[in-house]
């Protein structure tokens, strides 16, 4: 009969994790590509169904929301509309979040979330952009926009415009919000 003394030492051996004892470390939070722009601020859920029916989403589209933090724009457009959607933030624990947000959501078939600074992101294939940023990132992006998107895709901003030489097309308030729409030419 083995000692019980060399089966622990035998044991101890061959799972060398179970002699340190050390409860298991969660990975390192990987930092955003560089410092957002603006802080995370969510739209609220009846802003979000609101911006999306303003844009007249559909099966069809491709909705883009630069700057998606925890994903619902592209979720919501997704369970609702049957719509695609891209979710771009520049912090990778928005991204995460966003992920999770999508499984919880069963949408993961039609939404995808990449981490990318969203002045250097491609979205030409975009047919619906969402946007909650400032008035100067807004003034900044769109020229990228106008660039990128082809004629007829529509642009929805929570709250700030695109600088007096844009003016929006149409404007829509919910839940004591304002949001504009763009439509490119």
């Amino acid at each position: 009969m083995v000692s019980r003394t060399i089966l622990l030492v035998a044991c101890l051996s061959i799972f060398p994790a179970v002699a340190s004892a050390q409860p298991p470390q969660s990975p390192p939070q990987p930092a955003p590509v560089r410092e957002p722009d603006v802080f995370y601020l969510p739209t609220p859920q009846p802003v979000v169904e609101a911006m999306l029916r303003l844009a007249r989403v559909t099966d069809k589209d491709v909705v883009y929301d630069l700057g998606c933090g925890d994903g619902r724009i592209p979720i919501t457009a997704a369970q609702k509309y049957g719509a695609r959607g891209v979710g771009i933030d520049i912090d990778p624990r928005r991204i995460e979040e966003a992920n999770e947000n999508a499984k919880a959501a069963g949408v993961t078939g039609k939404v995808r979330f990449l981490t990318q600074d969203l002045f250097e992101s491609d979205f030409r294939d975009a047919t619906v952009v969402m946007l909650y940023l400032l008035p100067a990132l807004n003034e900044k992006l769109a020229p990228r926009l106008k660039a990128q998107l082809k004629p007829g895709t529509r642009i929805v901003s929570h709250a700030f415009l695109m600088g007096d030489a844009w003016p929006p097309d149409e404007r829509g308030e919910a839940d004591g919000k304002s949001f504009y729409l763009w439509i490119v030419k």
